[in-house]
């Protein structure tokens, strides 16, 4: 019985022992657990607090990194004269062009001539067991070589004739540099000549594009100068646009506040700004003079009168004005008289020249000018930068096509104006040195406001057939159809319209624009399609057909059954009437067509506005108005908003004309839609000369 006892009692001890060891293990484990997520605690806030360092000193290294541009920004300004009379002066001698820079004639693989090939690689192929079957077999051989070799010999000599091309291009292209370089030197030296001469027109040339061109300058400067010569007294007299005031900056520096995690700009105090303002204008008129006297290697201007102006909002009106803030007239012994680059340039340009500086810039407050380019006597005023950029429309027709030859000179091509009477309808010359996407180019250049007839690409594609070149392009001021477009498409042809010109030329660095600049009013309508927003009293005829036929969306402004006039006959000849109340536009919206129209402004005369459309007999010669389908008309306002939509008769098989419906107004002055329907085979002319128009 007690051994029984005694085992049972060791073996309930043996099990508290074991449950106390399992309790202990569950206590350090626990004890553990909460070690380890206090020390994952602390290292989450130290982490925390690192971040919140580094944020922090980021932030503020971004503060004194703006504050570092401030600095930077007066620093520039208050070295402007400095450095700018360390500018190398302008001089004739660098326009000169040099005749030994032309790329040599690298004609790629067109240089390896066409290996030709081995005899001894021709053996018969097999071997036969008797005479004839061997016989046979060279005969083969023989065969192979003499077709590899008689294909080998043509590739050859078509190879040569490429090559000899090739070379025939570029020895006209290098023969045409040489004499443009030498065109060019000549006529810099007759600058030179003119320069001795004191010629007011050459001096004027030269100075103002000295001071245009000139290094000196901070690229955000602007340039705008006008200038006129004296030459009895030998004064060149100039305006110059200077910095506007914010030029300066408003801040001072940039601080972190942490507490508001922000950063703020520590305003510059409105005296000191003003002061540095006034200092930037005395050095920039100096660096004007400097600039002028430096360039006179041949001693031609004794005395020049500088004006600088600011074009900004009038205080007192908010209007825009033109201020003089800077005015000096200075001879040429004083001026060499001073060091510049130790001078106080305020000071300098009031005591030391006698110059007058506005005490107020911020202000506009204007001083009295020295005397001013047009009140010269002699006429010849020329005036540079200024924004504006030479309208194409009104260019001379060769610095039209010098213009272009530009563009492909910045594209990395070599380009010559033609220039010349029997040149074959080509403008320009230009060869693409890549050896195997390049070639010759003809360029015909169109200086047109109407659209440009589908004739003249048919035309140079000829040239371009007839003359051997690799591609043609045709460059216009004004635009193309369909036809046109569907003539070039697939043929070594690119049509370049005007605005797709002047992206092209804003994309290279040059200048030019369609039509007067931003301000200026139009002497007339012109015949490029018009924004359909600019009357918002004006709605939209945008037109949708589901078919895939091409075609030519035109206007009549009738009276009954007759058009008012050739000129009240809108199509892609004519892009709009004389008084603008019908013209053509760009369509938006999914539209394939449209046609801007003020109702309230159509003449008082007209009781009809006579939509129609016809197909266009040369990007779809053979198509009539089957494929014209599911047709309708959207009403859209000033902005492109869809107010309603208009169905219209399908097209029918055979008509390649048909009249839409027409716009009628009604006695009380009102406007309602009548649907069409009549369809003609003889296309756009027989339809037209049912409104009274004569076709020639």
């Amino acid at each position: 019985m007690s051994r029984g006892a005694g085992g049972l009692a060791g073996s309930w001890a043996q099990a508290q022992r074991q449950q106390q060891r399992q309790y202990e293990a569950q206590q350090r484990e626990r004890a553990a657990y909460q070690r380890e997520q206090a020390r994952q605690r602390q290292a989450a806030a130290r982490a925390d607090r690192q971040q919140q360092a580094r944020y922090k000193r980021e932030r503020e290294a971004e503060a004194q990194r703006r504050t570092a541009e401030l600095e930077g920004r007066v620093a520039e300004l208050g070295g402007l004269l400095v450095k700018g009379c360390g500018a190398a002066p302008f001089r004739t001698a660098a326009l000169l062009r040099t005749q030994g820079a032309l790329e040599p004639f690298a004609p790629g693989a067109l240089a390896q001539p066409v290996p030709m090939p081995d005899p001894a690689r021709y053996q018969p192929e097999g071997r036969g067991w008797s005479h004839a079957r061997r016989q046979e077999a060279r005969r083969e051989a023989e065969q192979r070589y003499a077709h590899d070799l008689q294909a080998a010999r043509h590739a050859e000599d078509q190879r040569r004739r490429q090559l000899d091309g090739y070379r025939r291009q570029y020895d006209a292209w290098a023969a045409g540099v040489r004499a443009e370089t030498q065109r060019h030197n000549d006529a810099v030296r007759a600058m030179e000549a003119g320069l001795r001469d004191g010629d007011a027109e050459t001096v004027v040339e030269y100075f103002t594009a000295a001071l245009y061109a000139s290094t000196a300058w901070p690229d955000e400067f602007p340039r705008q100068v006008s200038a006129a010569y004296d030459r009895a007294a030998a004064e060149l007299v100039l305006d110059w646009e200077l910095p506007p005031y914010d030029t300066v900056p408003e801040a001072r520096a940039v601080r972190y506040v942490a507490s508001a995690d922000e950063e703020r700009e520590v305003s510059r105090p409105a005296a000191q700004r003003r002061a540095l303002y006034r200092e930037a204008l005395a050095q920039s008129a100096l660096l004007v003079l400097r600039d002028v006297f430096a360039a006179d290697e041949f001693r031609t201007v004794g005395a020049v009168s500088f004006n600088g102006f600011v074009d900004g909002p009038d205080p007192a009106t908010g209007r825009r004005t033109r201020a003089v803030l800077a005015s000096v007239a200075v001879r040429r012994p004083d001026f060499d008289a001073l060091n510049l680059e130790l001078v106080s340039p305020v000071d300098c340009l009031v005591d030391g020249l006698g110059g007058q500086l506005s005490s107020r810039p911020d202000q506009l407050a204007s001083v009295t000018a020295v005397r001013r380019p047009d009140e010269v006597s002699t006429g010849v005023v020329v005036s540079h930068g200024g924004g504006e950029e030479p309208d194409l429309f009104e260019m001379d027709p060769l610095e039209f096509e010098e213009l272009v030859a530009d563009l492909f000179r910045a594209r990395g091509m070599r380009a010559l104006t033609t220039r010349r009477s029997g040149d074959g309808g080509v403008d320009v010359d230009a060869l693409d040195p890549d050896p195997i996407s390049g070639g010759k180019i003809v360029v015909q250049v169109k200086r047109y406001r109407n659209t440009v007839p589908p004739t003249a690409v048919r035309d140079l594609y000829g040239t371009v057939q007839d003359q051997g070149a690799n591609k043609g392009l045709l460059v216009t001021t004004s635009g193309f159809g369909n036809g046109s477009r569907a003539f070039a498409n697939g043929k070594p042809l690119q049509l370049v319209s005007g605005p797709e010109l002047v992206e092209l030329l804003h994309r290279y660095g040059l200048r030019g624009r369609l039509g007067p600049a931003a301000g200026v009013p139009a002497q007339r309508a012109g015949d490029a399609l018009v924004d359909a927003s600019a009357d918002p009293d004006a709605c939209t005829l945008g037109m949708i057909w589901a078919g895939g036929v091409a075609l030519d969306v035109c206007a009549l402004v009738c009276r009954g059954t007759r058009v008012l006039g050739d000129d009240h006959f809108v199509f892609f000849n004519n892009h709009r009437t004389p008084d603008g109340s019908v013209a053509m536009v760009d369509p938006v919206g999914g539209d394939r067509a449209a046609i801007r129209v003020a109702f309230d402004r159509l003449p008082a005369g007209a009781d009809r506005l006579v939509l129609v459309a016809a197909v266009d007999p040369v990007a779809n010669p053979e198509a009539d108005l089957s494929g014209f389908t599911e047709a309708g008309i959207r009403l859209r306002d000033a902005a492109g908003a869809e107010l309603d939509r208009l169905d219209v008769s399908d097209g029918r098989p055979g008509e390649t004309a048909l009249v839409l419906g027409s716009f009628r107004r009604r006695a009380g002055g009102d406007w309602d839609f009548v649907v069409g329907g009549k369809g003609y085979r003889g296309g756009l002319e027989a339809l037209v000369e049912d409104f009274g128009i004569e076709v020639e």
